[in-house]
């Protein structure tokens, strides 16, 4: 469709009944209409497999479902069924249900590397749970984040360290401090430093870039030398870098860890997971101060654990990973491809691992641009692709490529146009999307 005719009126009137009543227009912010071009962030109405609908009645082929969470598709058979199954039989009671116990012994026969594990409802209860209890088993109050990681959770100890760090006493924040990927001088250096004060390192195992051979065994021997817990948050690495996670990819065990996202195919489960010893801290079987680890009314909700253990079994049964790595290794080759032919393979730039795609978006400078992003969002919404990101579900096809890879290439010879013109501005129509961490609305 021409950029000019593509227009969503009954998207923005959505918008508009959305912000009038949700702070920000969304339940989490990476979903706000600031993050697409103005007047074309559609509002959903359905989706089936790797495609969506939104209320204009656009059809899109769809990247970076339910920000990584659906990666078998939406509505997916296996996993709805499994959900149905338990609708009719209560969702929520006074005791544990044998739903729980299922779900356990599959997460943990999937994840071999964690002695036990309890179900939350979000990543961040997660992460906090597993910092407050390295904070319990060691005794010591700092926390020791990736700088070059994004997010944790929504809590104080990590949303302290962001630019949104309104309503957050300093002293919390103080006790939050940061360590580089990939340098472990500079962690031992940061351990030194602060002896005997740090309860956890966090970080997510790997992210665009593959870890550098031997860091995260450096990491492991690091945190047993200073006698802190290490912590490897899987929320995106979990079912997409192997069944296992990255711990089970790249052999190196952290003393806890945390799931989410792809665990529920878009229904709310989380877990923290780890070494007995640690876990059992919140339990009742242990002679030492209780941890109020996770103790969550909807933690057990039996719809979504039956879920997590749908997704569980069909990646390990169909191999699911590996047709995840597959899709996006095509994907990656077409843009690039579709890129390069354009003349813009220097400023559209797919990264990351083939199951986890990226793009960045850069200037007439080779220089990040929001300005640019803006541009390209714009012509792949025209062209039937949502895609704030280029990450892959398994329901995604060959001739769902294929048209990607063509509205890739439309959109990169209107890129050359902005490029060759230094000025992208005539092909905004509006103000440019924004970073989600910002001082200022």
């Amino acid at each position: 469709m021409d950029i000019e005719e593509f227009q969503l009126p009954r998207s923005r009137q959505a918008n508009e009944r959305l912000h009038a009543m949700i702070p920000g227009g969304a339940h989490t912010y990476a979903k706000g209409d600031d993050q697409y071009p103005e007047n074309l962030a559609p509002v959903i109405s359905h989706g089936r497999g790797a495609h969506v609908w939104d209320i204009d009645g656009n059809r899109y082929i769809e990247y970076g479902s339910g920000l990584r969470s659906v990666s078998l598709g939406h509505a997916h058979p296996r996993v709805t069924e499994a959900v149905r199954r338990e609708l009719d039989r209560g969702s929520n009671f006074v005791r544990p249900s044998i739903v729980e116990v299922e779900a356990a012994e599959r997460f943990l026969a999937t994840v071999p590397t964690a002695e036990m594990v309890k179900f939350a409802k979000n990543g961040s209860d997660a992460t906090t749970a597993a910092v407050r209890l390295a904070r319990a088993v060691t005794g010591r109050p700092r926390v020791a984040v990736c700088a070059d990681h994004p997010f944790f959770s929504v809590d104080d100890w990590f949303i302290g360290t962001t630019p949104m760090s309104a309503g957050i006493p300093a002293a919390t924040t103080e006790l939050t401090m940061a360590f580089p990927y990939g340098d472990l001088a500079a962690t031992e250096e940061l351990l030194t430093r602060h002896q005997d004060e740090v309860a956890c390192l966090i970080l997510e195992p790997a992210t665009h870039t593959e870890p550098p051979p031997g860091y995260l065994a450096g990491l492991r021997e690091l945190a047993d030398r200073h006698g802190c817990v290490l912590v490897f948050d899987e929320m995106i690495t979990g079912l997409r870098w192997s069944e296992a996670g990255a711990q089970g990819l790249y052999g190196v065990v952290p003393d806890l860890s945390t799931f989410g996202k792809a665990l529920g195919n878009g229904f709310a489960v989380s877990a923290l997971a780890g070494r007995r010893e640690l876990m059992e801290r919140g339990g009742l079987r242990h002679s030492g101060d209780r941890v109020f680890l996770l103790s969550t009314t909807h933690g057990a909700e039996t719809h979504s654990l039956a879920a997590a253990t749908a997704v569980l079994t069909t990646y390990v049964e169909e191999g699911v990973t590996a047709r995840l790595h597959a899709l996006g290794e095509r994907l990656a080759a077409g843009v690039r491809d579709a890129a390069a032919s354009m003349g813009v393979g220097d400023h559209i730039v797919v990264r990351g691992r083939a199951s986890n795609l990226v793009y960045a978006t850069l200037d007439e400078n080779r220089q990040p641009s929001q300005r640019y992003r803006t541009l390209f969002l714009r012509q792949l919404l025209a062209g039937g692709v949502l895609a704030p990101s280029f990450v892959v579900s398994s329901a995604l096809g060959d001739a769902d490529i294929d048209h990607t890879v063509e509205a890739v290439a439309q959109a990169c010879a209107v890129y050359r146009k902005a490029l060759d013109a230094a000025d992208p501005t005539p092909w905004l129509a509006g103000r440019p999307v924004k970073p989600v961490f910002r001082r200022l609305a």
